[in-house]
């Protein structure tokens, strides 16, 4: 087991000595260094390359997020966890545009602290592995080895697909619904994953309300089969899809951990050619592994101001959280023609095109989610259903673009 190297970086002495000695009864937890200043802590990243540092915000030279971006700039594959006294959004976000991995408030509790520095570790591994991979690439490629387009991936690795809006009530679980029902054949079976733990819709929008439940995976995915996954999952009979919903009461969603959500979708992706996952508007834990763990994130806003404002804020965080401009499939949701706000001015505004664009039809809509049958079983032949077909091609077009760009960087 390999074991997280941390770098503690903080101008207090009491305040490193203490982090160190609630670090010492971690058994895959080492602290390699400790360091006063932020300039001190670029020297001793560069030096002892961790895999995590704890970042104080305010220090005497240069301040942490300066640091974290400067660290991150040479050495991406350093995570880094900001502490700070202030709780603010305003500092929360500076530091995640800086390319911080996760942001406590100070003083941590002992298990957020340590649950911060594992994730951030399992990011770190996880990209030290990357890495080596793009390097054993190149080095065969050089030499003339045939090396599959696609990357290291095998052939039938499914795409993992995150419908998510960062504003309440612009229809992403309508959209996640029937473009999983649209995606899904017998070709391209597809999965429809509730990310939403809390207060998760998908099992009402397909009438299957009251069967089995992410808790009945998640806390048992390393000892499953795939055929124990099959039969666990809902079986949607109209559409053919399969379902894993979300817990039944909001208070049961803190038993599901990221990391294990993240090992579900991994293991679905090994069965299913697409795995649409349902996400909630705050950036949990859950759903900030599941877009990280994305092939695709559907970025879903209205004509509405307040959602292509919180759009814009979105697109400012994503390249600070992984996610990279041409992962994210851009779409309009109840696009009204009659409205002045076109999907072309917000593509102008907001400088990244919308690529997908579902009519406005709240007739056929809202019927559909009272029935609990999904308007791509009987509607698809109306305006909204031929948006959500359009949709489907778009994210088809995206995926294999981007499988076609990853077969060229491996070659090269």
């Amino acid at each position: 087991m390999n074991k997280i190297r941390v770098l503690i970086v903080d101008d207090i002495a009491e305040t490193r000595e203490n982090v160190r000695k609630l670090l010492q009864f971690e058994s895959d937890v080492d602290v390699v260094g400790t360091a006063r200043t932020g300039r001190e802590g670029i020297q001793l990243a560069g030096e002892l390359d961790p895999d995590v540092i704890l970042m104080d915000i305010n220090m005497p030279d240069i301040d942490g997020i300066t640091a974290t971006e400067e660290i991150r700039q040479k050495s991406p594959h350093i995570q880094v966890v900001i502490l700070s006294v202030q709780g603010d959004s305003n500092y929360m976000r500076r530091a995640m545009l800086a390319g911080a991995r996760d942001f406590l408030t100070k003083p941590p509790m002992g298990d957020d602290l340590i649950s911060a520095i594992k994730r951030a570790g399992e990011m770190a591994h996880s990209e030290r592995d990357k890495n080596i991979k793009q390097q054993s690439a190149a080095t065969a490629g050089m030499a003339g080895m045939n090396v599959m387009a696609g990357g290291f991936a095998s052939p039938s690795r499914g795409k993992v697909i995150a419908v998510y809006s960062p504003k309440g009530g612009t229809g992403c679980t309508t959209l996640a619904v029937n473009l999983a029902i649209a995606l899904n054949n017998e070709d391209t079976r597809a999965v429809l994953v509730d990310g939403n733990l809390q207060y998760g819709d998908v099992a009402i929008f397909v009438n299957e309300q009251g069967k089995n439940t992410v808790l009945d995976i998640a806390p048992r995915v390393d000892e499953l089969e795939p055929e124990i996954m099959e039969e666990i999952l809902i079986k949607h009979e109209a559409s053919g899809i399969r379902i894993l919903a979300a817990p039944l009461k909001p208070e049961q969603a803190e038993r599901v951990s990221a990391d294990q959500f993240t090992k579900v979708l991994e293991f679905l992706r090994r069965m299913y050619a697409y795995v649409i996952v349902d996400t909630s508007t705050i950036l949990t834990d859950v759903v900030l592994a599941t877009l990280e763990a994305s092939d695709v994130t559907l970025l879903i806003t209205t004509q509405e101001i307040p959602s292509i404002k919180n759009a814009r804020a979105f697109l400012d965080l994503a390249s600070s959280i992984g996610i990279g401009k041409e992962r994210i499939v851009f779409t309009m949701n109840r696009y009204d023609k009659r409205i002045s706000i076109s999907p072309e001015r917000v593509s102008d505004n907001l400088k990244h095109e919308i690529i997908a664009v579902v009519p406005f039809d709240e007739k056929v809509a809202i019927a559909a989610v009272n029935r609990g049958v999904p308007f791509m079983l009987d509607n698809k032949s109306q305006l909204i259903g031929r948006g959500i077909l359009s949709l489907a091609e778009a994210v088809r077009a995206r995926i294999a673009t981007l499988e076609a760009e990853d077969g060229l960087s491996v070659k090269r």
